[in-house]
């Protein structure tokens, strides 16, 4: 049987995950650290990283052990602020600042040497909110580099969601 896990769940309970979280919380089903997780190799279908990754001191390290648990094809969903939103700034726990472009480093074949795992990318989204930002939404819709590059100060974005698809290759026969 394969599980779906909430990691950093809080007090989000989501039907037909496991919540796990560093501390205990109304939605935790297992306290864990997300660098070493409890889970056998290949055991898990799904992650949901809601609002997490940008806590993560070494983002690398950790999407090794998501790679380690998630079965081949399996679906990581990560939901982040973008770097320019406030949310991305007010909390003092946040380790990191994320781009549109930031998780394209866990696909380039320019980086699988230095990481040693595969992911490929099945959506990314910038989402925007309100009247104020549909200049930027116009601009990102055109290029999200141009957007990010000059605009993104002036028409700021909030929240960005990656889907990713883990690919484990059979290295056995090499």
């Amino acid at each position: 049987m394969k599980y779906k896990l909430n990691l950093g769940c809080g007090n989000k309970k989501i039907d037909g995950f496991i919540g796990v979280d560093r501390y205990f919380c109304e939605g935790v089903d297992i306290i864990a650290d997300i660098n070493n997780l409890p889970f056998k190799n290949s055991s898990i279908s799904e992650i949901l990283l809601d609002n997490v990754v940008e806590h993560i001191l070494n983002i690398p390290l950790v999407m090794k052990e998501l790679y380690r648990i998630n079965i081949n094809n399996g679906i990581i969903k990560i939901r982040t602020p973008h770097f320019t939103s406030l949310a991305s700034w007010k909390d003092p726990t946040h380790f990191h600042h994320l781009s549109f472009f930031s998780i394209d480093y866990f696909v380039k074949e320019s980086t699988m040497h230095y990481i040693g795992i595969k992911f490929q990318i099945i959506s990314k989204k910038l989402n925007f909110g309100g009247l104020w930002s549909l200049p930027g939404k116009f601009i990102f819709l055109i290029s999200p580099k141009l957007y990010e590059k000059y605009f993104c100060f002036i028409f700021r974005a909030g929240t960005l969601t990656f889907i990713l698809k883990t690919i484990k290759e059979d290295i056995s026969g090499i």
